[in-house]
């Protein structure tokens, strides 16, 4: 597999080991599948997004370890350089966008909203932080460079270089480092 036919899994691969997946040996690269269930259902879940899954051998793949660890990516609109921080029980709705070298970890669920003046789901920008056990939810923008801290409740548009904490949430804006050291292994 090279780089020009698979760019999202080989950048979610880098993002989550810091190695490049083109120079990769074959065993390795084998190993790392077979040990690592955030990198087997991104591997999956890329294949599907492609559209190359005619025997449906992927989307069984996916749903064994949506039951086993709880990991719903359901949305095709997911950027590049996506890493999964301890990978259970994430959700992440259809109707949601996630833009390139996002971080999601334990627990997060980024959720849409079915009434009220909300109705959708979020659209996140790239780079953007999101804590374990934050939802976001609703027909909200978060800017790129943005930090959600854990346990945090979003559920209003946050602008770029921010921070978001608490439930309800606070937003400190004005933070071109909000995601310094966060987010790591980016090409």
């Amino acid at each position: 597999m090279d780089t020009k036919t698979e760019p999202q899994f080989a950048d979610d691969y880098f993002r989550m080991l810091g190695r490049d997946w083109t120079h990769e040996k074959p065993h390795r690269r084998l190993i790392n599948l077979l040990t690592n269930h955030a990198l087997r259902y991104l591997r999956a879940y890329r294949k599907m997004q492609r559209g190359e899954d005619p025997l449906k051998v992927y989307r069984l793949i996916k749903r064994i370890l949506r039951q086993k660890y709880g990991l719903e990516l359901d949305s095709f609109s997911i950027g590049k350089g996506l890493y999964l921080g301890h990978p259970y029980n994430i959700t992440v709705s259809e109707f949601a966008v996630i833009g390139d070298n996002c971080n999601l970890n334990k627990g997060a669920t980024i959720g849409a909203e079915n009434r009220g003046d909300r109705i959708g789901a979020p659209k996140l920008g790239s780079r953007v932080w999101v804590g374990t056990n934050a939802v976001l939810v609703g027909k909200i923008t978060i800017g790129d460079n943005v930090l959600i801290a854990p346990n945090a409740y979003v559920n209003m548009d946050v602008p770029s270089d921010s921070i978001v904490i608490g439930n309800p949430a606070k937003i400190l804006t004005n933070r071109p480092d909000a995601t310094e050291g966060y987010i790591n292994n980016v090409r």
